[in-house]
């Protein structure tokens, strides 16, 4: 009876409002995944088929808010909500899921993708468990033992944390163009680096309480790594070929050194002494300029470059898989992963065969499993970082144009098999 009023309603509407005669009313669509929504989620109400301006009404959970934005309660249960679009040019309507959100007590792989949000997958067969849209478009996620997922908006101004148990959902403003994130176990606080704020790359810090702190760092602002031990962040400064140490407790800026031409990943050993940087540079642009995988000492008085790799085509990501002295970097022009030793920089390995345009790969000490998300595949690839064979069931579809991956463990490696 709600829905019939509804269209009823919208109908009236659309024939009350003043339009040129003798003009067919379009049917509509209105876009949205085919996947289950997760509570909390928000999205925008696209309607292809006719033009804006268009009256959104909704039947069932959640809110419409202004600018034709669907917001879904963070506690809904599952079951549909229905959204009606109408305007004298068209009628459109959707029928909206809404899931459960992803167990604790289960594996699950968290996909950041830019077009939808984050999407989870079932950590055994890589099926889709739901879509946790949040409003923006996520370059990165990361994931802690407290089970908090952080991510942040790369157009926007709002990074997300959402809680596994109970789910909760909390959303933080102030936090302009965000790309990297990552978590620190030790104190809790979320690090975002900045692309832009005023002119200046930076990093901002999410305390537990929400709390907000911004720190200048450099120019363009992209990747970063936490050094737990000493509460140090490593912020890669693209576009002035810098490096930023950062005091992850007080955010001042302890030290800020010359690294490699768009210095654009990071990442950093276990005992703090070597930080790995991947040089963006591109030897098909018209500077003719290859990248290439560089490893820096930190434990000298003042940081410098002691191991580099070959040129390579268009480096982009990377990951260290330290047990194996290996360290593993995208190639987004070769659709190829880099195998080189994390000592020298030497291949150690072919490059590994992957999807189109790999980008920031992440790897799983606990399955051991490197995972590539492939931007323009809207998949993500899978790799047996011992055999360096790709594992069943990949590359496995995801959500559109897809940038990083982490990984949710609820257990200890002897308890897993409870799980299965």
């Amino acid at each position: 009876m709600a829905i019939a009023t509804l269209a009823a309603t919208l109908l009236t509407l659309c024939a009350a409002a003043q339009r040129a005669p003798h003009v067919e009313r379009a049917v509509g669509s209105i876009a949205s995944v085919a996947w289950p929504y997760l509570p909390g989620s928000i999205l925008p109400v696209r309607v292809e088929g006719f033009p804006v301006p268009y009256h959104v009404a909704l039947v069932g959970p959640g809110a419409l808010l202004p600018g034709g934005v669907y917001e879904i309660p963070a506690d809904a249960t599952a079951g549909t909500a229905l959204l009606i679009a109408g305007s004298p040019l068209g009628l459109a309507a959707k029928t909206i899921d809404v899931g459960n959100p992803p167990s604790p007590e289960r594996d699950f792989v968290a996909v950041a993708c830019y077009e939808d949000g984050i999407v989870f997958h079932d950590g055994l067969d890589f099926s889709i468990l739901g879509l946790f849209a949040t409003g923006g478009a996520p370059a990165d996620a990361a994931i802690d033992r407290r089970g908090r997922i952080a991510t942040a908006d790369t157009q926007g101004t709002t990074a997300t944390v959402t809680t596994l148990d109970p789910w909760s959902v909390a959303r933080v403003a102030g936090v302009p163009l965000g790309d990297g994130v990552a978590i620190d176990e030790t104190t809790g606080a979320v690090f975002v680096t900045d692309r832009d704020i005023d002119g200046h790359g930076a990093l901002t810090r999410i305390n537990a309480d929400g709390g907000v702190s911004h720190v200048v760092t450099g120019a363009t602002a992209e990747g970063l790594a936490i050094d737990e031990r000493r509460q140090i962040v490593y912020v890669a400064n693209v576009n002035d070929d810098s490096v930023s140490a950062v005091n992850a407790l007080t955010m001042e800026v302890l030290r800020r050194f010359h690294a490699v031409a768009r210095i654009f990943s990071l990442t950093l050993s276990p005992d703090g002494t070597r930080l790995y940087g991947i040089s963006n540079q591109s030897a098909g642009s018209p500077f003719a300029a290859p990248g290439s995988a560089v490893a820096i000492a930190l434990d000298r008085t003042v940081p410098r470059v002691v191991a580099r790799s070959a040129a390579l085509t268009f480096p982009l990501g990377e990951a260290l898989d330290a047990p194996r002295h290996t360290l593993f970097v995208t190639d987004e022009a070769l659709d190829e992963i880099d195998v080189l030793d994390s000592r020298t920089l030497r291949a150690k390995h072919a490059p590994l065969s992957t999807c189109r345009t790999p980008w920031k790969p992440s790897l799983d000490s606990v399955d051991e499993r490197l995972y590539v998300p492939c931007a323009r595949d809207d998949r993500v690839d899978v790799f047996d970082t011992r055999t360096l064979r790709r594992t069943e069931h990949a590359p496995f579809a995801t959500g559109g144009y897809p940038l990083a991956v982490t990984v949710w463990h609820p257990a200890p490696v002897a308890n897993r098999s409870l799980q299965r």
